[in-house]
């Protein structure tokens, strides 16, 4: 007689291995009751599904930040949709990796990966097997830390997708912490500060700059020779432009061939002829304002008055209080 599973033993199995009843259901069937070969089974179903969907994207998943014992940690579980993601079986698996993690005080993610759950399972297999139940590919991702005293965490909106920490420098500054991880979260600074900004980073920007500028300086003398010729620059500004400006009666064959001409000889002209000392100091100011704007204590402080900056804001709590270091990671593009 064929073996049919009773409600219990399903229930039972599903709180075991946390699959779906049907899956639960045709495992205990083919394992005619039992139980460590039904969970074999399945764990052998979920690893073939994973593998079906290697090759997938992982756009959602779930971020979750830390911090105990002097050590604070973000991970980030990544899946298909956000369906999966805001699962509370996902999210929960995720929890648990970070648990681990930061109990281990883990410097990686290949240590993450060694860990071993409290269900006995690896970390690699806990996230076959939720893969292989929900049908998804996953994958982990994104792992940060910071290690030391006064750490602060903050989870954006408490939406699993975007967090923060931030590490300062003395005890006894909550509100300082909480509010410099809003900041991180919010403007994402690149770097602490100009010194800690890469060189090759520092180097790239100021070439963008320098071309940028000379860009700026060669447009600006063509827009002028137009104007001086009585053509409307915006009219004229780019090939596809002048075409639909033709066709709409706007400007005339002739008037796109002066402006043709203008631009040609106008650009090659004003680019052999740039103030080098100038552009270098345009250069330098954009190269300025980068600083500002990318470093976490140069950046306004979201929350200012009166344009004051992240370190003057930290300073008018405690002349000696500033930012140690910080981290950030999120799922979406900034």
């Amino acid at each position: 007689m064929a073996y049919k599973p009773t409600m219990e033993d399903i229930k039972k199995l599903r709180t075991m291995t946390g699959a779906g009843l049907a899956d639960v259901k045709k495992s205990l069937v083919e394992a005619e009751g039992d139980f460590d070969k039904a969970k074999d089974l399945l764990r052998e179903r979920g690893l073939a599904i994973a593998a079906k969907r290697s090759d997938r994207e992982t756009s959602n998943g779930c971020v979750l930040v830390k911090v105990a014992d002097g050590f604070g940690a973000i991970i980030a579980l990544k899946c298909e949709t956000d369906f999966v993601a805001n699962g509370a079986d996902f999210i929960a698996l995720t929890q648990s990796i970070l648990d681990a993690a930061v109990a281990a005080k883990c410097k990686s993610l290949d240590e993450v990966n060694a860990l071993t759950l409290p269900d006995g399972q690896k970390v690699p297999d806990a996230v076959t097997h939720r893969s292989g139940i929900t049908g998804e590919k996953m994958e982990l991702d994104g792992y940060n830390f910071l290690e030391g005293e006064n750490i602060y965490s903050y989870n954006h909106m408490g939406r699993n997708m975007l967090c923060a920490l931030v590490q300062l420098n003395k005890a006894g500054y909550d509100e300082e912490g909480h509010n410099i991880t809003l900041q991180v979260a919010s403007m994402n600074p690149i770097a602490l500060d100009e010194q800690s900004v890469p060189q090759s980073v520092k180097d790239n920007e100021l070439q963008v700059a320098i071309q940028k500028t000379k860009e700026e300086q060669v447009e600006k003398a063509v827009e002028a020779a137009l104007k001086k010729a009585g053509i409307n620059p915006n009219l004229v500004d780019s090939e596809d432009h002048i075409n639909s400006n033709i066709a709409k009666g706007w400007i005339s064959e002739e008037e796109a061939a002066k402006a043709r001409e203008i631009r040609a000889r106008v650009s090659v002209e004003k680019a052999a002829n740039l103030p080098e000392q100038m552009i270098q100091n345009i250069a330098k100011g954009r190269l300025a304002k980068f600083f500002k704007e990318s470093c976490l204590v140069n950046q306004e402080y979201i929350r200012a008055e009166n344009k004051e900056t992240v370190a003057a804001y930290l300073k008018a709590a405690d002349k000696e209080l500033c930012v140690v270091d910080f981290r950030r990671f999120t799922l979406r593009a900034d």
